[in-house]
């Protein structure tokens, strides 16, 4: 993965992020030495949030089949999650 100074994304601007894309799908931005940010092009962000989607889905329906749900009216479940 390529990595980009903050200062030469501060210095070069988008470009460098542009030039580490071409490159990579995604560069790391670091900051004083260190790993700060990731950064990847929206087409494998798309990618990411439906994958983090598809897992949400997948563990909401082991949930239902093992029985870990609650069937509750809405101020039951204020009540609930207040306490």
């Amino acid at each position: 993965m390529t990595s980009i100074t903050a200062n030469e994304l501060k210095t070069k601007g988008i470009s460098v992020l542009e030039s580490a894309l071409e490159i990579d799908d995604a560069a790391i931005i670091t900051v004083r030495g260190k790993e700060k940010y990731v950064i990847v092009g929206m087409k494998k962000y798309s990618k990411m949030r439906e994958y983090e989607l598809e897992v949400a889905l997948l563990e909401a329906k082991a949930d239902l089949a093992n029985g870990r749900t609650k069937k509750e009216t809405v101020a039951e479940h204020m009540v609930r999650v207040s306490n």
